[in-house]
């Protein structure tokens, strides 16, 4: 696998999931809840400040400007990284997966980095939950109460100081425990309950696959294997 072709689908990735976050960022208001296939798939707009599918490393702004940078140097290596790999023959499987995570991490920090600059900050909504289609939330939405984009640096936020925005919410089920489970008896139960988007989902993708399939993916490099095959082949070539 080339590099180029590593850093293709990166692009892909980034594109498909900024492409996404901004329509939702310039038509939803915060909480606005839209149904996509019955009552199971929905777009339901939230923002949060930390990692991935809303975790937080901390409440104060030191700690998402940790996060940030930390996400930053990351990303860097992450790049650096990729092309060893590459270089020195890893399955494809393998970095298909690494430019998944890569690709991931690089769409929600490009939110942290230049959202706050770009973006008024979003109000919330007072009707969330209302919108059985995107047809219906455009034609009922107030236009006017949904996050706009601003001259750069007169946003909600400093750099890397953006909020990260998700949409993505699978409700399969919905149903309340039974009254003998321990601890959660009686309360409500939702699965999947976290909110994410299409950078979380290309980070879980790439980490679940090569977690399942570590051993064929994690093996001696192509490269490697082939020296090791040409230097146990005897030398006929040459005479006594």
């Amino acid at each position: 696998m080339k590099y180029r072709n590593a850093l293709l689908i990166v692009l892909l990735v980034i594109v498909a999931d900024q492409a996404l976050k901004i329509y939702i960022k310039t038509h939803f208001a915060i909480g606005d809840d839209v149904q996509v296939v019955g009552s199971w798939f929905r777009f339901h707009f939230i923002e949060n400040e930390g990692m991935a599918y809303g975790m937080k490393l901390s409440e104060s702004p030191i700690g998402k400007i940790l996060l940030s940078s930390f996400r930053l140097v990351a990303v860097v290596f992450g790049f650096f990284l990729l092309k060893r790999l590459i270089n020195k023959g890893y399955s494809r499987g393998m970095l298909i997966c690494g430019s998944l995570i890569l690709a991931g991490a690089l769409g929600n920090l490009l939110d942290s980095m230049f959202y706050g600059l770009i973006f008024s900050d979003s109000p919330y909504s007072c009707f969330s939950g209302n919108y059985d289609s995107i047809t219906s939330l455009l034609q009922n939405h107030n236009k006017e109460a949904v996050a706009h984009f601003t001259s750069f640096g007169s946003g909600y936020g400093k750099f890397l100081q953006g909020k990260v925005v998700d949409m993505f919410y699978f409700p399969v089920i919905e149903t309340v425990l039974p009254t003998w489970v321990p601890f959660l008896g009686g309360k409500a139960f939702v699965f999947f309950e976290p909110v994410f988007n299409i950078a979380d989902a290309a980070i879980s993708t790439g980490i679940i696959t090569l977690l399942l399939f570590q051993k064929s993916m994690l093996h001696t490099p192509a490269i490697e294997n082939a020296k090791t095959v040409a230097s146990s082949i005897p030398d006929t070539t040459s005479q006594d």
